[in-house]
């Protein structure tokens, strides 16, 4: 099958001075050169931009104006361009109900295992989802965590009712409150709390609201009593806090603390999905795991009915260790990852993608990397390659450039000095070229090393060296 090209005539893009190119489809190209060169430029406010709008051109103008917008790039023109996925360092949101599994759909392959192979079986695989309502713990919908009363600052046990054991104002003794709950005649006002049975607390705490008989002066009426902490929760919890006064929120935020969800313990799910277990494990058990344990423990799952979905699930979470993140939980929240971490999470969700002929688009994979890990990751770049995908990355990193199939060299300086293609061609070739790029990729380490801790050392420095000549606007170290 002939080689097949992306073309570009005539790009004018921010510095690009009339560029033409043409980049091979469904091999690695790698963009190099200095920062404000023009390789941005080229891949994103162009490539990106086009196949972008190009697409959103294909739903209807209802559909068009909740899609982002994107002009038409200032170049000749753009051809043979397929769907393009931009998979930036742009740290992930999702909020609590996004994670590391669901971003990835590890955890769809899990809720799949749960579903087949769990005991005891408790449903089909959404009801292993803490997204679904079906599955999610009701006390906290899913989340984990609860704001709830902090019962710390809001009840001193060491005192009774009469000593102003309820530390929460409205409480306070000869307040309303207080004397709503002495008057109930439920609770003994000079016993201590630490003294009540668990009858007694749980009424005090949590009671549902009752009708209780008192009397005031000569007259019987009936009070209605709540319990002082589910009183609390309705009023201030359930409610939004924001809606009431600023003073208010100031008086009863002390009272209040976010933590694990009294009812699930943060596990996210109900108590029913988290009887469902393999091997003694609830689904919960396996996503708090770091990736290595949880490896071992798939590894152990021997039961034939799952042996597809074991492989699945093995060759998903080896990507994970492969691009060093085997520190990572599949809980993990992604909007707690960072910038580099969440590039390298979106790369193992693309690997498990069925889509081919797709153009990946990667803005220097290699931050946040460290150095032994390079190769590891470029592994999983050439996977999408064979894949059938057109790959094309940003890079400075010396361990990155040299797995190009092809390099596209920008310069030859930055700014008004850049946007020219000084060098397209092969990595080999590239260290022939006499480019700023080509002559710092072939700066050689050192001879006369005296030990191996001494040799990984310089060839760390000389790495880093590189990195930061190649990066900087001059090429003066800068770091």
């Amino acid at each position: 099958m002939p080689q097949e090209y992306i073309e570009i005539r005539g790009a004018r893009e921010n510095n690009l001075k009339n560029v033409s190119l043409r980049i091979p489809k469904r091999k690695i190209t790698i963009f190099t050169g200095v920062s404000g060169s023009g390789k941005s430029s080229i891949v994103f406010d162009t490539i990106a931009t086009e196949s972008q709008r190009l697409l959103n051109e294909n739903f209807s103008m209802f559909v068009r104006n909740f899609l982002p917008k994107y002009s038409q790039p200032d170049a000749d023109a753009i051809e043979n361009l397929s769907m393009s996925i931009v998979v930036d360092q742009k740290r992930m949101g999702g909020g609590s109900h996004s994670t590391v599994g669901t971003i990835t759909d590890i955890n769809t392959i899990l809720r799949m295992m749960f579903s087949r192979i769990g005991q005891p079986h408790v449903g089909p695989t959404n009801v292993f989802g803490f997204n679904d309502p079906q599955g999610m713990c009701p006390n906290c919908n899913g989340l984990g965590r609860k704001l709830d009363v902090d019962m710390d600052k809001f009840l001193d046990k060491s005192k009774s009712l009469n000593e102003g054991a309820i530390l929460f104002p409205e409480y306070a003794v000869e307040s309303w409150g207080w004397s709503n709950v002495i008057n109930t005649g439920l609770f003994d006002p000079d016993k201590k709390i630490s003294k009540y049975t668990q009858k007694e607390l749980n009424d005090l705490l949590y009671s549902e609201p009752i009708k209780v008989k008192t009397k005031m002066g000569a007259k019987d009426f009936n009070l209605t009593y709540e319990g002082i902490v589910n009183r609390f929760t309705n009023k201030y919890i359930k409610q939004d806090l924001k809606t009431k006064s600023e003073r208010t929120q100031k008086s009863v935020e002390p009272f209040m603390t976010m933590g694990p969800c009294s009812e699930c313990n943060g596990a996210r799910l109900n108590k029913n999905i988290l009887k469902c277990k393999i091997n003694g494990y609830n689904i919960a058990d396996l996503t708090s795991m770091e990736i290595p344990e949880l490896i071992e423990v798939v590894k152990k799952i021997k039961v034939p009915a799952a042996e597809p979905i074991v492989k699945a699930l093995l060759e998903r979470l080896q990507n994970l260790v492969d691009i060093g993140l085997e520190y990572l939980s599949l809980d993990r929240e992604t909007d707690t990852l960072s910038g580099g971490e969440s590039q390298r999470v979106k790369i193992v969700k693309h690997l498990g993608s069925s889509l081919s002929d797709v153009i990946y688009i990667f803005d220097e994979p290699s931050v946040g990397l460290h150095p032994r890990d390079v190769h590891r990751m470029n592994e999983l770049l050439q996977k999408l390659r064979d894949k059938g995908n057109t790959v094309i990355v940003v890079e400075h990193d010396p361990d990155v450039i040299k797995v190009a199939d092809h390099v596209v060299d920008v310069g030859p300086l930055a700014g008004p000095h850049g946007g020219e293609i000084v060098y397209e061609g092969s990595y080999a070739n590239l260290l022939k070229a006499d480019t700023i790029t080509g002559r710092h990729m072939k700066q050689s380490i050192p001879i006369k090393i005296r030990s191996a801790h001494r040799r990984e050392n310089c060839r760390s420095k000389m790495r880093r060296s590189i990195i930061c000549k190649m990066s900087a606007w001059t090429f003066q170290p800068a770091c």
